[in-house]
């Protein structure tokens, strides 16, 4: 982005009422820098994180560096760890292969961010659909097939990345841990809010699986309100108003079968109807604390 992009942004901003975006960079280096500085212009309206550096992950001696590197974000304005990401190939998104969560390359670095007081946003596996065939059985395909991952050898599965999250996290007690996406297990929420009532240092976000869980508008409500402390809001779907209206349609009213192209599923959607204090949680409470 522009100095010019992050100004339109702020507009859109206190168009739609936002306070405050809190920006998942997943950047170390001079990457990190260049935003730290880009994002410093309005520097009571976004607050960004850093990411994991994974250079050398698979030489002898990983992790001194990377743990210097961080503890340099945070002196130049980092406030928490994300997006880091493994769908069942490896850390950064499969940059770093064969390193994942619970690979005990990583505790040093999971442990140095409790150290410091940064939470630790973490893209487990994807949405269920990526992992299955892609056939007239998988009711996704249209956006699997997209980002599909059945056809990658030897990667760790769905269910398989679920538990590498919950032992990490079990690991790990003094970490805050996010689960960006309600843990890729919009299908199975049940199973996330057991890791929830199991892991008092989990938490998780409901970016960008908004189209997956108002096709069950009644679950998913009910879910959020039986985890009130534990949820909070996000996007990671651009910045445009239209979009920020649509996150609110669906968790503020009761509006049903409504279809929205952004979203490029095939059915149609229904809102949550959530109750004010949660929604205050939601947006901003949860967050802040």
């Amino acid at each position: 982005k522009t100095p010019e992009d992050v100004d339109r942004w702020v507009k859109v901003m206190d168009e739609v009422g936002v306070e405050k975006t809190v920006l998942l960079t997943g950047a170390h280096g001079p990457e990190f820098d260049r935003l730290a500085l880009l994002y410093s212009r309005h520097p009571t309206r976004f607050e960004l994180w850093c990411g994991f550096d994974y250079t050398g992950h698979d030489q002898p001696g990983y992790g001194k560096a990377a743990v210097a590197e961080l503890e340099r974000c945070v002196r130049k304005g980092a406030r928490g760890v994300g997006e880091e990401g493994d769908k069942g190939l490896g850390m950064g998104f499969g940059e770093a292969r064969g390193l994942h969560f619970d690979d005990a390359r990583m505790a040093p670095l999971l442990d140095r961010s409790a150290d410091l007081g940064l939470p630790v946003n973490i893209h487990v596996a994807d949405p269920i659909w990526m992992y299955q065939k892609m056939d007239e059985t998988n009711d996704g395909m249209m956006n699997a097939v997209v980002w599909r991952l059945d056809d990658k050898p030897g990667i760790v599965d769905h269910s398989g990345m679920i538990e590498k999250l919950e032992r990490t996290v079990r690991r790990h007690p003094r970490t805050t841990f996010v689960a960006c996406h309600l843990a890729n297990l919009d299908y199975d929420l049940e199973r996330l809010g057991g890791l929830l009532d199991r892991l008092p240092n989990l938490y998780a976000d409901i970016s960008a699986r908004y189209a997956e869980t108002a096709v069950t508008p009644r679950a998913a409500a009910r879910f959020i309100a039986s985890h009130p402390d534990r949820l909070v809001y996000g996007t990671d779907m651009g910045a445009d108003p239209d979009m920020y209206r649509l996150t609110f349609r669906i968790l503020e009213t009761l509006d049903e079968h409504f279809y929205a192209p952004i979203f490029e599923y095939h059915w149609s959607y229904s809102g949550f109807g959530l109750e004010e204090p949660l929604l205050r949680k939601l947006y901003r409470a949860n967050a802040l604390a």
